[in-house]
């Protein structure tokens, strides 16, 4: 049996184990000695992310219980870290819980000496660089795959690593913009970028994908594989939707489209705050929505009577419920559209998502000691075997696992 069959029996193995730990200063996460490790225990991570595609990946894998360490540049480290005045900034956050931080420059011999050394021991190596940036570090995958045969390597780029656009800067407006996607998001009337940055994320999802599956063909090989995705393709993909429509009856999709057919509103009560409603296919939920606004002559109209009018003529539908839902306030709708099982929910901020008694069931919020306080994070909602993974890890300081990893101080890096 060949290096690379030989560690990936000895990762299976870790996959399968009735109790599998890994050292505790891996800072990974467990669910509990009583239940083993999480799935991905036992496979290190080397990742080489910044802002959020890459990080995100990394951060998707350490809540499994990969061991992900970041490796960041001397000094600066991240750029996100330092997006509020500090190296360790609520965005950075976000995306880099339950990793390790160690400093190196492998633009130095010495430095790429000591990646190379954690590189023999890796599963999986991920960049978000543009085209070209690796191979100028040493961390390209002809190299790594020479290197470590069975390592799985994740690109990440903005628009691909061919083709006219590939030397294109990205970040996560210019992907949702150029996939079609962000058009379905801005009021035609008042056009302004919102929301998160979705594209990012889910970028970030699509490469851990492509990593687990990589992972697992390894388990037949033995050989690692290259996974590349871009933001453009990840943000057509989950555009798919509107590509579908387009394909099937030259439909191009706008903003009111999918809430047009799908019967979802948004509506202002007395006391200002907004409640949401998702009614789809089914009869029963109109016939009790009328019910509960107390408006049965309602669905004999015209725009009511049945889905498809309803469809076709959403805006009269608006025009008519928007002043019955201004009439009283949201809580007292959510308590009767709750009673009669409309489909329905408060438009939540976070601190009301926090306050929410299923939240608190569900045992949503997490949270563990960090470098600036009580580090506070919402936990990965994959459950194994009935068990929530409650365990986090602070994300890290920049270069703190310098004397853990490489043998030597963090501020000998800084």
């Amino acid at each position: 049996m060949g290096i690379a069959n030989r560690r990936f029996q000895r990762i299976f193995l870790n996959f399968s184990g009735a109790v599998c730990l890994p050292p505790a200063s891996w800072g990974c996460v467990m669910i509990s000695e009583q239940t083993g490790a999480l799935p991905l225990a036992g496979v290190t991570v080397l990742e080489m992310g910044t802002f959020i595609t890459g990080p995100c990946a990394g951060m998707l894998l350490a809540d499994l219980g990969a061991r992900v360490i970041k490796v960041e540049q001397p000094g600066t480290g991240d750029p996100f870290r330092a997006f509020k005045g500090t190296l360790y900034s609520p965005h950075f956050q976000t995306y880099n819980r339950n990793k390790q931080s160690i400093t190196l420059d492998t633009r130095q011999p010495q430095d790429l000496a000591a990646f190379d050394a954690l590189l023999a021991e890796a599963d999986v190596f991920i960049q978000n660089f543009r085209p070209g940036v690796a191979k100028k570090l040493g961390v390209d995958w002809p190299r790594l795959h020479a290197l470590n045969p069975a390592l799985v390597y994740a690109s990440i780029s903005g628009f691909g690593s061919t083709g006219p656009d590939a030397d294109r800067p990205a970040f996560d407006t210019v992907a949702q913009a150029a996939s079609g996607f962000l058009r379905l998001l801005v009021n035609p009337q008042h056009p302004r970028v919102v929301g998160p940055a979705i594209g990012d994320a889910m970028t970030g999802f699509y490469t851990a994908q492509g990593i687990l599956a990589a992972l697992f063909s390894r388990q037949q090989t033995g050989v690692g594989k290259l996974v590349e995705t871009s933001m453009f393709e990840a943000m057509a993909h989950f555009n798919l939707d509107d590509f579908t429509h387009y394909f099937a009856d030259d439909q191009v999709m706008g903003p009111y489209s999918r809430p047009n057919v799908s019967q979802s509103y948004v509506f202002q009560c007395s006391d200002g705050l907004w409640l949401a409603l998702h009614m789809s296919s089914p009869p029963k939920f109109w016939e009790n929505l009328a019910l509960a606004v107390e408006q049965p002559g309602m669905l004999a109209l015209p725009a009511f009577a049945n889905r498809d009018a309803r469809i076709a003529h959403y805006e009269d539908v608006v025009a008519y419920l928007a002043p019955i839902f201004a009439a009283k306030p949201r809580a007292e709708w959510l308590a009767r559209l709750r009673e009669l099982e409309v489909p329905s929910a408060a438009v939540a901020t976070s601190v009301e998502v926090l306050e929410n008694d299923q939240a608190k069931h569900l045992q949503l919020e997490v949270s563990a000691p960090g470098p600036m306080g009580t580090f506070r994070t919402i936990r990965s909602p994959l459950s194994f075997d009935g068990q929530r993974n409650l365990a986090v890890t602070a994300p890290p300081l920049l270069g703190q696992d310098n004397a853990a990893v490489l043998g030597r101080h963090a501020d000998a890096a800084e």
